[in-house]
């Protein structure tokens, strides 16, 4: 079920890409446009090995920017830059490296903040953020970095030791980075945000 899941959304956000590539051909000063490629390519960027998704979250982020460059305030696009910057530093084993990244994150969703104080969504990535450095130290003790992204990936949740406990707050931390606390919680939005822009997809057939 998880797997059919999964490959609908990869069929749904690759949709959205292809679409923003043609869109951003007839006019490329379209920041909400820029937006939606942005997101559509920091989601595609799960399904990819550690450097393909790295490749494809520096597009993403490169798209982001440009969407800021036409329209500076926007609060969905510094939410998604947010987050790409966020995915980038967890999947850069380097703490100082990657420290740079979480900053630059904490800025991004601050400035959502500001700029949609109401919005419970922004301030949950906020405090997420907060917390991400000492996420990012546990991943990379663990060796995790090195798996593809994707919720089903990494050993957390079975190379913990006997403890119930410690096995708990390992498969807790599992699904916190695989699961991606910020993207996850985001993506619900994400969906809704881009389904309001485009066609949805054709229901799954039942099974």
């Amino acid at each position: 079920m998880d797997m059919q899941s999964d490959f609908d959304r990869l069929l749904f956000f690759e949709h959205a890409r292809k679409t923003a590539e043609a869109a951003y051909a007839k006019d490329p000063l379209d920041a909400d446009n820029l937006t939606r490629w942005g997101g559509a390519l920091l989601e595609l960027s799960q399904f990819q090995t550690v450097p393909d998704s790295k490749k494809m979250i520096l597009d993403a982020i490169s798209k982001l920017e440009e969407a800021l460059m036409v329209s500076p305030n926007r609060h969905d696009t510094l939410w998604c830059l947010g987050n790409a910057h966020t995915s980038h530093a967890f999947l850069t084993p380097d703490q100082d490296e990657a420290k740079e990244y979480f900053n630059k994150a904490t800025l991004y969703f601050q400035q959502a903040v500001d700029e949609e104080p109401s919005n419970e969504l922004y301030q949950k990535s906020l405090e997420v953020a907060a917390k991400a450095p000492e996420l990012h130290m546990e991943i990379h003790k663990h060796g995790l970095g090195q798996q593809t992204m994707g919720p089903s990936t990494g050993p957390s949740s079975t190379s913990s030791g006997a403890k119930t406990s410690k096995k708990k707050k390992s498969s807790d931390l599992k699904y916190d980075i695989f699961g991606w606390v910020i993207l996850a919680v985001g993506i619900v939005a994400w969906v809704g945000f881009a389904k309001s822009h485009m066609p949805t997809p054709p229901p799954t057939p039942p099974r």
